[in-house]
C-alpha cells in the first residue's frame, strides 16, 4: 500500500488592509492609546480622586500624618471642612495621650499671667487726731498769761536747759514769764524743770537733730539717715523724758528740719500727743511750718536769735530787734541759751521791757493768740 506524504500547514493568506504598513501604525498607536487609558483608570479608582483633586496647600499644611488612604466610593459623606489654626487638632479614635509625639498639638502654649498684689497708694501726709479745744495737751500745760488788747507780746524762749545745771538754774531764777526748753538727756530732768515751772515759767523740750554741720546733736538725735521706725522710737523716748511742758522745739536740726519725709512723723507724734511746735529756724529750708499748718497743729516760729556773739551789748542789741519785730508783727518770739551773757543782758532788760509798753509772755500765749492750729 502506498504510503501517503504528511499534509503541510496551510498558510491563510492576511487581508490586504492588514498588509499595508500605514494601517499597522495606527493600530499600534491604538493599542498603546487604550493601554494608557486601562492604566489611568486603574490609578483613579485606587486612589479615590484624589489624584485629580490635589488638596489646598493650607490642609495640607495643617494635617499631620496619617495612616495610608482607605478607597472611598462616591456614595461617602463628603469630607469635613479644614480646620482654622486656632482649632485643636482631634484626637484620632483609639489614640491615647500617651500614644501622641510631643510637638502633635499645633496649639500656643497658654501663657501665665503672673498675679501680682495691688500697688501700694502714694504717701500721704500723716492724719492724726489730737485732742480738741482745752483737751489738748499744749493748753493743759500752758502757763496762764493775761494779754492786754493791743499791746505788743514778746516772748523769750531760752534752749539747752539741763546740761550747764548752775547756768540752768541761774535763768531758771530770772524773773519771768520765761520760756525755759530742756535737752532730754539733761541729769534730773523732771527735778529741774518741776523747780522752774514753780519759779513762773513754761516749758518745753529741746528735741535733738541732726545739723548739717560738723556738730554733735548729743545722744539719740533724730537723725535722716534713720528709717521712719527708728525716728518715731528716739521722739517718743524723748517726748516720755520729762513732763508738764507745752510742745517741742530743735536743737540743731538744720538737716534734719529740711527733710520732710524724716520730719513729717516727728511733727504727727507732737499732734497725735496734743504739743505744739516751735519751728527754732536754724535753716531757712525747714519744713515745719509747712507741715503744721496741713496738719492744722498749733505752731509758731522763731524770729530772732539772741547770742549768736556772748557778749552783753550783743545780746541788749538783739533784744532791741525783738521789740522792734514785736511792734511791726504785734509779737516776737526770741531764743536765747544760759550763758553768762545771756542772762546778765536779761537780767538789766527784764524789769524795763513792760515800761516800754510790752507785754512779756510765755510762747503759747503767742501761739493761743496767733497761731491756734489746735
Amino acid at each position: 500500500m502506498a504510503r501517503k506524504a504528511p499534509l503541510k500547514a496551510r498558510k491563510s493568506p492576511l487581508p490586504p488592509v492588514l498588509s499595508n504598513p500605514f494601517v499597522l501604525a495606527l493600530l499600534a498607536v491604538a493599542a498603546v492609546f487604550a493601554v494608557a487609558m486601562g492604566v489611568a483608570t486603574l490609578t483613579g479608582g485606587l486612589s479615590g480622586g484624589e489624584a485629580v483633586k490635589p488638596a489646598p496647600v493650607q490642609q495640607a499644611a495643617q494635617q499631620t500624618v496619617q495612616p495610608p488612604p482607605v478607597p472611598m466610593t462616591k456614595a461617602e459623606p463628603p469630607a469635613a471642612p479644614p480646620r482654622s489654626a486656632a482649632q485643636p487638632e482631634a484626637e484620632a479614635p483609639g489614640q491615647t495621650a500617651a500614644e501622641k509625639p510631643a510637638q502633635a498639638d499645633s496649639r500656643p502654649a497658654a501663657t501665665t499671667v503672673a498675679m501680682l498684689p495691688p500697688p501700694a497708694p502714694p504717701s500721704q501726709p500723716p492724719q492724726v487726731q489730737a485732742p480738741p479745744g482745752n483737751a489738748a495737751l499744749w493748753r493743759k500745760n500752758a502757763l496762764p498769761a493775761e494779754v492786754p488788747q493791743g499791746r505788743p507780746m514778746i516772748a523769750i524762749v531760752i534752749d539747752d536747759m539741763g546740761l550747764d545745771r548752775k547756768r540752768s538754774t541761774r535763768m531758771a531764777g530770772l524773773r519771768g514769764p520765761l520760756t525755759l526748753s530742756w535737752l532730754p538727756y539733761a541729769r534730773d530732768l523732771q527735778v529741774q524743770a518741776r523747780a522752774a515751772r514753780a519759779n513762773g515759767h513754761e516749758l518745753m523740750l529741746h528735741m535733738p537733730m541732726e545739723p548739717s554741720v560738723m556738730a554733735d546733736p548729743g545722744p539719740n538725735a533724730l537723725l535722716v539717715s534713720l528709717d521712719r521706725g527708728e525716728i518715731v522710737k528716739r521722739a517718743r523716748a524723748a517726748l516720755d523724758s520729762f513732763d508738764g511742758y507745752v510742745g517741742v522745739n530743735n536743737h540743731m536740726g538744720s538737716r534734719f528740719t529740711a527733710d520732710r519725709a524724716a520730719l513729717a512723723p516727728v511733727l504727727a507724734e507732737l499732734h497725735r500727743r496734743g504739743l505744739l511746735w516751735l519751728d527754732s529756724r536754724t535753716t531757712p529750708n525747714s519744713a515745719g511750718i509747712g507741715l503744721a499748718r496741713e496738719m492744722k497743729m498749733p505752731w509758731v516760729g522763731r524770729d530772732i536769735f539772741l547770742d549768736n556773739q556772748e557778749t552783753v551789748a550783743a545780746v541788749k542789741a538783739q533784744l532791741a530787734k525783738t521789740e522792734q519785730v514785736a511792734k511791726r508783727q504785734g509779737y516776737a518770739v526770741a531764743i536765747g541759751h544760759p550763758h553768762d551773757a545771756t542772762i546778765d543782758a536779761l537780767a538789766s532788760w527784764l524789769p524795763e521791757v513792760q515800761k516800754r509798753g510790752f507785754v512779756l509772755v510765755p510762747v503759747s500765749a503767742v501761739v493761743r493768740t496767733h497761731h491756734a492750729g489746735g
